[in-house]
């Protein structure tokens, strides 16, 4: 049994079940997922000040906080004790593009170790990945009013017109430094 649950999934399994969480939590207690807004949860407790948009009775929403909670232990327990042995599976061209394009040559983990090592901080490219990179992803998921997946997947699925314009605004984004940027930047 342990050996089926380290095989990486395919995703006519994966994707439902992955797809059915929200409609579950809706069913269950009416709970909308959102992880992006976790973190507001987290700044409203750690951070009793007269701040408005911190002003609000965030043990109402403890749930999500304990959510998050199982999703970081979930996470753990995959990595650590289900981890799959081999290494990610990347076609032969995406690695011979990431070498010469990118310089990149740690294809061991799940993310380039030269972009994105904790010993990377003592570089400008750590700290435009890393530090100012988490800091734009982190506002833009409160400026957006959620994360992409939550947009992506519960707002488009409810017809929301903002939900509309934050995944296409996800996706420009996403095109902009690819094609923009990083080539800038190697």
């Amino acid at each position: 049994m342990l050996e089926f649950l380290r095989q990486p999934w395919p995703w006519y399994v994966a994707g439902p079940l992955i797809g059915l969480t929200v409609p579950a939590l809706l069913l269950i207690g009416n709970k909308a997922l959102g992880i992006s807004s976790s973190l507001r949860h987290v700044c409203a407790a750690c951070l009793p000040a007269n701040i408005p948009f911190l002003t609000y009775n965030w043990r109402a929403e403890s749930w999500n906080l304990f959510f998050v909670l199982g999703i970081t232990i979930g996470g753990f327990i995959g990595y650590r004790l289900l981890g799959h042995p081999d290494a990610v599976a990347i076609s032969a061209a995406t690695v011979r593009d990431l070498k010469t394009q990118l310089h990149l040559t740690d294809f061991s983990g799940l993310l380039p170790r030269e972009l994105f090592a904790l010993d990377n901080l003592a570089s400008w490219k750590g700290w435009v990945f890393l530090v100012l990179g988490g800091f734009l992803v982190g506002f833009g998921t409160r400026y957006a009013g959620g994360c992409t997946s939550g947009h992506a997947i519960s707002g488009l699925s409810n017809l929301q017109w903002v939900s509309l314009v934050a995944v296409v605004g996800f996706f420009v984004g996403g095109l902009a430094m690819t094609w923009l940027v990083y080539p800038l930047l190697f």
